[in-house]
Order: structure tokens, then sequence, then C-alpha cells
């Protein structure tokens, strides 16, 4: 699995099947979810453990058997505790299909005049029994899994519309709009220049705000100070490096934006629990 970027613009699957499936254990090196959002849906079930998951504002603690639909654009990140997770991330205009009776249900959530219900806890329902079926076809992948694969999608979408679990208006104000599109442009320039030196002081401009008000938006919003965040950042870039090239772990760390050697360990450790020697040779078969 790639590293997912704040904003996804990679093809999921292939063009004439947009669907990815990712399992996601504690040697993943993206193990921890950092912010980000994707114009695709995302699908998220608990194996073991918990994770804590952020939803634009809203936030919620997912245990094991609990299943997360996340909605296009929503800006999500996720903190795991003893956690295994599995993600499906789908195009839903994989799913429309012209001149069908469903294209005009798809049209809608397309154009997000019918917004689905996020969590869904560990119960015997049938859309739980829908997503499982889904997961284990996406992982076993038999001889015409993709057949099946539309067939799961369908049924589940008609689930959730049949058993009511989405609105068909917004809650979200005209303000918590501007706050989360604020957060995005913030992330966005980390995403984009998490190698240099970046300042509170820039951070806070891509915002809008000044500094100080910032640093509470910030904390507010992620529970972490900037400065915090974009080291925790540069750290999970890092990791993919860590596994998935042969780059020194000097080079790495002056990639990623350290000027000092012994602080990028320094962080690293206090980040993972190990140096980043141990964690590349933990991980160091190829994900």
């Amino acid at each position: 699995m790639q590293y997912i970027e704040y904003n996804e613009s990679k093809i999921r699957g292939t063009f004439d099947f947009p669907i990815e499936f990712y399992h996601v254990n504690s040697q993943h090196p993206r193990y921890e979810m950092p912010y980000h959002w994707h114009m695709e849906y995302e699908i998220i079930r608990i194996l073991e453990g918990d994770l804590a998951v952020s939803l634009d504002e809203k936030e919620l603690l997912a245990k094991e058997g609990d299943i997360i639909f996340i909605n296009s654009g929503i800006l999500h990140a996720g903190i795991p505790e003893n956690c295994i997770y599995e993600c499906i991330v789908f195009d839903m205009n994989m799913l429309a299909k012209k001149d069908s009776i469903c294209n005009k249900f798809i049209q809608a959530i397309l154009n997000q005049t019918i917004l689905f219900k996020e969590y869904f806890p560990l119960e015997s329902t049938e859309f739980h029994q829908t997503v499982w079926r889904l997961f284990d076809i996406l992982e076993e992948k038999k001889h015409g899994y993709q057949l099946i694969t539309y067939g799961c999608l369908y049924e589940l979408l008609g689930v959730l519309l049949g058993s009511n679990h989405f609105i068909t208006d917004t809650l979200q104000t005209p303000q918590n709009h501007k706050r989360i599109l604020q957060l995005k442009q913030v992330f966005e320039l980390i995403e984009n220049s998490y190698a240099t030196q970046l300042s509170l002081s820039q951070l806070s401009k891509a915002a809008g705000m000044s500094p100080k008000y910032f640093c509470q938006f910030f904390m507010q919003m992620t529970h972490k100070s900037p400065m915090s965040y974009l080291n925790y950042y540069r750290i999970e870039r890092a990791c993919f490096l860590l596994t998935s090239t042969d780059t020194s772990i000097t080079d790495i760390s002056f990639n990623c934006g350290f000027n000092d050697l012994s602080y990028f360990i320094k962080t690293f450790k206090q980040q993972k629990g190990i140096t980043p020697a141990r964690y590349r040779m933990n991980n160091s078969e190829p994900i």
C-alpha cells in the first residue's frame, strides 16, 4: 500500500475497476492514519483493538467489529491502539450506469444530496453482513470476484437507503465548512513543503490567521500543536522511505525536513518507540 497523501488523487485499482483493499496492522508504515481526504468513498472495518477516528470536526472511538463509512471529501484521520483494521476505497462513479434505474440514486449520492451515516457499531445487521462479505471477497479475489463486488456495493447502498441511515440535507454550517477548508489548506502546505524549514508563520498564513489564534485553532482541531503535527507528518514520511527505499537514514532525515540527524533519531524514537535503524530492520519486507 502506498502512503496516502492529505489530498489523495491516486488512481484506485484499475481504470475499469477503481477500488482498492488495504490491510493495516502495527507493522504498516501508515499504521497511524494522518489527516487526509479524497473524492472516493471509504469503508473501514475494525478487526481488533480500537481506532480513534476524526471525521471533519467529529470524533468517535471505533472498536472491534465496528464499521466506519466515510463520505466523499471528508477530512479524516485515525489513531489506532492495538488495532488491526482494513479499508476499502472506491470511486462511486463505477456504479453510475447510464439508463439504469439505480443511476438516480448514485447521482444523488455523488451530488451529496444524500450523505450516509458514518458510524456503525457492531451489530448483527444486514448492512454489517454485506460489508463483511465485501471485504472478504476483495481479500480473497477468487475468479469472478469483480462481479460479486459490484453486487455487494449496490446491496450495501440499498440497505443504507432502506434503513434510513442517511441525511438529505447537510448539517454542516458555513462556519464549520470554512474551518475545514482552512485546515485543509494548512495540510496541503505541509504535504507540499514538509521537507523545507516550514515556520509557524507560514502555517498560520496558509490558514489566514494570526500565529496566536492559529495555534489555538489547530490544537482544537487536531489535539496537537502545529509544529508537533509537522514533525509527526515528517516521521510518517520517514517510515515510508525506510521501508520502501534503501536510502540512508541520514539522507532520509534531511529529505524529511530534519536538519539534525540526532534530533531526527530522538523524535523518531519518541514517536515510534524504536530507532529508525530498528524500524527498518523490523519492516524490511515491502508492503
